[in-house]
């Protein structure tokens, strides 16, 4: 195969810091334009700050005359990297668009290598801004997506959950007595996924089960409860089994708003807390439109305020389960008080001890893979950790149903021992919330 130029935008180091290794062994470009709006990035505690930082010490061990003439062997088999800082002003581009940005002279670093004498290798921008793609083939620059951590088949992502119609009565009567077990062969399921969850029907009974990867069978389960909330549907049953699994130390529930992700991670959590020296639940602060959040009025509380409170709600649903003046009631305001149970931004999370921890990571699908891989690998002993989002409801610009860490995620650790997912799809909050969230 031909080698090729990857030439980079600014979004895909900031989305990805080890970038420059998944070209195989192609080269890479990264204007110089690149280097500037990274310098505007290093300072900060968010992911998209360690990113740049951690990308500018990596580029610095290439650092030499090669790097701006020739270009770096980036290793065995692999291609070189070069920064351009010629190219960033191609009439074309100062023709075709008003505004000198930096955008605009990236594109102009892509346009001007496609267009060098002699150039024999195909060069291709490669960006996470769709606008820049569309602007780099109206010019006849090919244009590409960072795609390294792109699940391709998100229409076929693993639900973790199937329904199984026609059960021979026999089998049916196995799980129904005593021994509530029996083996994937005699239900005729092959290649169950550990922790799969399954809804086994005849014309007579209904069962839900699940398949054990420690015993190898399928046990029948009846539906859990967890600090007063019980799962109005099978998906919700399956989530609070797996939640409360002390064998599974990572789950995801995916779905779409108010089908109950948070408030049953949330429930198990507290129902289980004496096996954990503190839960946390946090969530990834993604300001409206984008905008830096110095932008709202009020000191830092006020601020984050808005973005914290549906977590808070949803603990305000599980408390009201019992009275005021109940023991349960109060345990709850005593967790908050003493940050047995803590409630925070994900970022401010960055650097504290997980160890033993119940941990609760809501809206994930704003994460990148880089940023769900963080935070995972910083899980000590005995902790477990539980991602909740729905694909469909991104609100960061370069992040789709295909790319967000949660995709990812669940893509990746299908069929590990320690893993359990289900994709949940009924609503519960409202017959009109359903409507809405179907419809609209």
């Amino acid at each position: 195969m031909a080698q090729k130029i990857f030439v980079l935008d600014t979004n895909v180091i900031l989305h990805d810091y080890e970038c420059l290794f998944n070209f195989e062994d192609n080269d890479v470009v990264i204007p110089i334009t690149v280097l500037e709006e990274i310098d505007n990035f290093k300072r900060g505690h968010d992911q998209i700050n360690y990113n740049a930082r951690e990308f500018i010490r990596i580029l610095d061990t290439f650092s030499g005359e090669k790097l701006m003439a020739g270009g770096v062997s980036l290793g065995l088999n692999m291609g070189k990297v070069s920064i351009d800082a010629k190219n960033l002003q191609i009439d074309i581009i100062r023709h075709a668009f008003i505004e000198n940005k930096a955008d605009h002279r990236i594109l102009s670093v892509a346009y001007g290598l496609s267009h060098e004498k002699d150039q024999q290798k195909q060069v291709i921008l490669v960006s996470k801004d769709v606008n820049l793609r569309l602007k780099a083939k109206s010019l006849g620059v090919m244009a590409e997506d960072y795609f390294s951590d792109r699940v391709r088949d998100f229409e076929g992502l693993y639900p973790g959950k199937q329904e199984i119609g026609d059960v021979e009565k026999a089998a049916m009567e196995t799980l129904l007595s005593g021994d509530c077990t029996i083996s994937p062969e005699e239900l005729k399921i092959t290649s169950p996924q550990p922790h799969e969850f399954f809804i086994l029907k005849n014309k007579r009974n209904s069962v839900l089960a699940y398949f054990n990867p420690e015993t190898g069978l399928i046990h029948r389960m009846d539906k859990p409860t967890a600090f007063g909330i019980s799962p109005r549907n099978a998906e919700q049953a399956f989530a609070l089994q797996a939640l409360l699994n002390p064998n599974i130390s990572l789950v995801t529930l995916s779905g779409k708003a108010g089908t109950g992700k948070t408030l049953l991670a949330l429930a198990a959590a507290l129902e289980i807390r004496r096996f954990y020296h503190q839960i946390f639940l946090a969530r990834p602060i993604i300001p409206l439109s984008n905008r830096d959040l110095g932008f709202l009025p009020g000191d830092i509380e006020k601020k984050l305020d808005p973005y914290m409170q549906p977590l808070y709600d949803n603990l305000n649903v599980i408390q009201n389960q019992y009275k005021e003046g109940s023991k349960e009631h109060k345990n709850i305001k005593k967790m908050l008080e003493n940050e047995k149970l803590y409630i925070s931004p994900l970022a401010y999370i960055r650097g504290r001890s997980l160890d033993k921890i119940f941990f609760i990571v809501d809206e994930a699908q704003n994460l990148t893979p880089h940023e769900v891989k963080t935070i995972i690998t910083r899980a000590g002993e005995g902790t477990k950790i539980v991602f909740t989002g729905d694909p469909y409801q991104i609100d960061t610009p370069y992040l789709d149903a295909h790319s967000t860490g949660l995709t990812v995620l669940i893509e990746r650790m299908k069929g590990q021992q320690l893993y359990a997912h289900i994709t949940l799809e009924k609503g519960e909050r409202s017959p009109l919330a359903e409507l809405a969230s179907n419809l609209l």
